[in-house]
């Protein structure tokens, strides 16, 4: 994959057989933000996190956000950051907002809801127990976002069977054909 991406993992990281962790091995030219402290997540040093991260990169990468990542990349959109990216490819965003989130929300609620100024496209499970459908449906449609129904795919993560995700890889590159990248 000829694209240039930068890896926004959520709450606790992704560990080792995580899609995000198997991809960036299969690509080491993508890089990925780092976090201080991945267990108890706030908004306003993640999204500094996040800002360096960008502008660490050297052209406008393609954000690859994994549950709260997805969140952080809609925070980090209205920051004011002059820094652009070329796109968003957000997995199983996480409701921040519901009583299932498991860690308190840190600022990171409320959601933002303006559109993003940025091609995103947003990948949601129907069985995520961190969101329902109709919210998946709602956040793709006040962010400007293209919305994939993956089926029933739990949190899109290793617990819920997705290693390395050849699916998701291939629609990953259907993005960034679809972007230009």
């Amino acid at each position: 994959m000829k694209c240039d991406v930068l890896i926004v993992s959520g709450l606790w990281n992704s560990d080792p057989g995580h899609w995000q962790t198997q991809w960036q091995g299969h690509y080491p030219n993508w890089t990925k933000a780092s976090h201080r402290d991945w267990n108890c997540p706030g908004r306003d040093e993640w999204v500094a996190e996040l800002d360096a991260a960008i502008a660490a990169c050297q052209g406008a990468p393609i954000l690859v956000a994994h549950s709260l990542g997805c969140m952080l990349v809609a925070h980090w959109a209205q920051s004011g950051s002059p820094l652009k990216v070329a796109g968003a490819f957000l997995v199983a965003p996480s409701d921040v907002e519901a009583l299932t989130y498991p860690v308190p929300a840190n600022g990171f609620a409320p959601i933002p809801q303006a559109a993003l100024p940025f091609p995103s496209i947003v990948l949601a499970s129907a069985n995520d127990p961190y969101i329902t459908p109709g919210r998946a449906q709602a956040l793709a449609s006040s962010w400007g976002s293209r919305l994939v129904d993956i089926g029933d795919a739990g949190h899109v993560n290793t617990e819920s069977g997705h290693g390395a995700w050849p699916e998701g890889e291939r629609l990953l590159q259907e993005f960034c054909d679809e972007i230009g990248q």
